[in-house]
């Protein structure tokens, strides 16, 4: 009768991902993947940070919350044990392609793929008009905690897994190699994401862009994949910081797909108008020193607080932008992707 219950609230998960919140006792969580569990959906712990200087103070931080992963691993078992990919995804919360066209594209290329929900389980479905409904911190803290278990399943190199983001997920994507946020995770060993993958990346203007310089990011290899017509997260301001990043010592690609807009992995072709999106104009100066932990005004070098930085704010924030899918453009992402993380990834 358990295991009838379980099977049923699991099917009323996958209709209604909103419930999550109050049923997430109806699937046993996860503590680590030691047993080698097969291709599922598995539920497991994470917390909730509210801020950067929350995730600073260490794994916990925050509210509990639990966070699901479709996990999805190669059909042909390899000989030893292969890299991974943990897909993390924007404000539109998990869609089609994180759970066919990507797992279908590295499961070929014979990675292991572990598809984050982390708004679901929380009981939130999208964040594009209100992105306080899930701090950006917990997107952070969520990845890491799933670096942590899929490390732990006795097919997967935890030497060869990287973080792949699309949009908002593309902040943690690029975020997770920052040296002072990885080391305030307190993995085990020297356990760390092989390599990031940003697609369609937000934070690159705002706040949220972690001002560039030595030390600050890892040495970790990272491709950035944009769309050059995109109006939600300009390609024009991700450029200028991925070439920033990469003068800082961190090897960085970046590749332009021609005439795609936001969120053109989607399997939905039609464009649509997202009236309410939050978004950060894209010559917006501000950034954050992690350091010091300050907000500046890079144009000018002045540190802003109070009613300054109140204002910079406001200048910086718009609403609306355009999404669509290219399966064309879709697929020439891929290529780039999947070509650069089976040579990152690939056994040493």
């Amino acid at each position: 009768m358990k295991q009838l219950l379980k099977v049923l609230v699991l099917w009323l998960l996958c209709l209604f991902p909103g419930l999550g919140v109050g049923l997430s006792w109806a699937q046993d969580l996860l503590t680590d993947m030691a047993a080698g569990p097969p291709s599922g959906r598995y539920a497991f712990g994470s917390s909730t940070p509210k801020s950067l200087p929350e995730l600073l103070r260490g794994p916990g931080q925050g509210d509990p919350a639990s966070i699901v992963g479709h996990l999805f691993l190669p059909a042909e078992p390899a000989a030893g044990k292969v890299g991974a990919v943990i897909l993390v995804h924007g404000s539109g919360g998990i869609y089609d392609a994180m759970l066919d066209y990507w797992p279908k594209r590295f499961n070929a290329a014979g990675l292991v793929v572990l598809s984050l929900d982390t708004f679901g389980p929380r009981g939130v479905k999208s964040t594009a008009e209100d992105q306080s409904q899930v701090p950006f911190a917990a997107d952070t803290a969520d990845a890491f905690v799933a670096l942590r278990m899929l490390a732990s399943h006795p097919r997967i190199d935890p030497k060869r897994i990287a973080v792949m983001g699309f949009s908002r997920g593309g902040i943690t994507a690029w975020r997770s190699a920052i040296n002072r946020i990885i080391v305030s995770q307190k993995l085990p060993g020297d356990l760390r994401f092989a390599a990031h993958v940003p697609v369609y990346a937000g934070g690159c203007v705002g706040i949220f862009r972690v001002t560039p310089k030595a030390g600050v990011f890892s040495p970790a290899p990272m491709l950035w994949v944009h769309g050059d017509a995109d109006d939600y997260t300009p390609i024009g301001a991700c450029r200028e910081y991925s070439e920033k990043i990469g003068q800082t010592g961190t090897p960085v690609t970046f590749v332009a797909i021609p005439g795609a807009q936001h969120k053109f992995d989607a399997d939905d072709t039609r464009k649509i108008t997202v009236r309410g999106a939050q978004r950060t104009v894209e010559d917006c100066p501000l950034e954050t020193d992690i350091d010091a932990m300050v907000v500046m005004d890079r144009k000018t070098g002045q540190r802003l607080t109070g009613d300054a930085l109140a204002a910079a704010q406001k200048a910086c924030a718009a609403v609306g932008a355009n999404v669509q899918g290219d399966k064309a453009a879709r697929d020439k992402a891929a290529e780039a992707i999947v070509g650069f993380l089976t040579k990152v990834l690939a056994p040493r």
